[in-house]
C-alpha cells in the first residue's frame, strides 16, 4: 500500500474542517496550495507545505 499525503486544516485551525488526502504528493501539494490561498488568503511554496502541514500517513 502506498503512503498517502494528508493536509488536515482542523488540526491547526478551530474554524476549518478541510482535509486533503492523496497518494500523489504533487496533487496533495497543489490542492493544499489552492485551499490555503482561496480560503485562508495565504500563499505557501510546495516545500513550506511539505515541511509545515503535509503529513505522510
Amino acid at each position: 500500500m502506498a503512503n498517502a499525503h494528508k493536509l488536515d486544516c482542523e488540526a491547526v485551525s478551530d474554524t476549518c474542517r478541510f482535509i486533503i488526502q492523496s497518494e500523489d504528493e504533487e496533487e496533495a501539494v497543489e490542492l493544499a496550495q489552492k485551499h490555503m490561498k482561496n480560503v485562508h488568503g495565504q500563499e505557501y511554496t510546495g516545500d513550506e507545505l511539505r515541511e509545515e502541514y503535509l503529513q505522510v500517513v
